[in-house]
């Protein structure tokens, strides 16, 4: 088997055996920067592989797409229902939040998101057409850009719609900047996922077996706030009120803010999981139990079990 790749970051995901790797890359310095490569190829990836396509031989054989396509749809069909309201439950699932951004988003939206579990969300959600686009900060990783990002881009885009997907720690960063909406009379619609910590640091800290220290986070009531600026405030605290908060929003003409307050408890599972995360979780429950937090364990537990 030979794999062509460019600078693809995503260890878990290269063969651990029987690949033969080629990479182009138009940096030369780059190449096996992430892995052993069998042939290193200098240039642009579109133009080398239009020059080397009418010199491969076309292989009929659809098994491994068709296995890959099944891949995705069992996996699609378990991550919509994630993201579906649970009845009764007074937690609001992230998932639901940002599915429902995707089903209710125009054809062409601006869509950016925050680093941690909002790029997370944005990845597994929204599904992009040919027409969409995803803003993010996925190269330096640099906090609190999707606000920043909205703004630029529904200036050079007035008539689109453009939506930023912000964690609580990323959008309270920039909140001196939220009002820049009514200055510059930007109609972007901020969705903040509210789960009160940064997330995705507090999830490793768990996962490599630390107690979570400095990642709570005392937030404000965010729609409150908006409609003291004179934007529209829309706060969701159950997953009855997420559906119709959404639409409402994407609706609305004018700036908005959805203050989606969603479970802080939730796991944003990896591609896969090692010997050494689940250690890592287990010392952290054991701290937890010894240290007086039972009750984390107990949300967490009911988290995974029940939804």
């Amino acid at each position: 088997m030979v794999r062509f790749r460019s600078d693809f970051p995503y260890r878990q995901f290269y063969p651990e055996k029987g690949a033969r790797v080629v990479q182009i890359d138009i940096r030369p310095e780059q190449l096996g920067r992430r892995t052993g490569i069998d042939l290193g190829v200098v240039g642009d990836v579109k133009a080398t592989l239009k020059a080397l396509l009418p010199l491969i031989e076309p292989n009929g054989d659809s098994t491994h797409l068709l296995r890959a396509q099944r891949h995705y749809a069992k996996a699609r069909q378990e991550l919509d229902q994630l993201a579906s309201a649970t009845r009764g439950k007074s937690l609001i699932h992230p998932q639901q939040v940002a599915k429902a951004i995707r089903d209710r988003a125009a054809a062409d939206a601006i869509f950016t998101c925050d680093v941690g579990l909002p790029t997370v969300w944005a990845a597994r959600y929204l599904n992009m057409n040919g027409r969409r686009r995803l803003l993010g900060s996925f190269w330096h990783g640099s906090m609190a850009n999707a606000m920043a990002q909205a703004i630029g881009a529904q200036k050079v885009f007035p008539s689109r719609q453009v939506v930023s997907l912000s964690g609580d720690g990323g959008f309270s960063m920039l909140t001196g900047d939220f009002i820049s909406l009514t200055q510059l009379n930007l109609p972007v619609k901020v969705v903040v996922f509210n789960n009160g910590s940064l997330g995705f640091v507090e999830l490793e800290q768990k996962s490599t077996g630390f107690l979570d220290c400095g990642t709570e986070l005392s937030n404000p009531n965010f729609a409150a706030m908006a409609q003291a600026m004179g934007i529209r405030g829309i706060r969701l605290t159950t997953p009855a009120e997420v559906e119709n908060g959404i639409a409402g929003a994407l609706a609305h003409d004018g700036p908005v803010l959805v203050d989606a307050v969603v479970n802080r408890s939730e796991l944003a599972m990896p591609p896969s999981i090692t010997i050494e995360m689940a250690k890592g979780f287990s010392l952290y429950m054991v701290k937890a139990i010894l240290n007086g937090r039972t009750d984390e364990i107990v949300d967490l537990a009911k988290t995974i079990l029940w939804g």
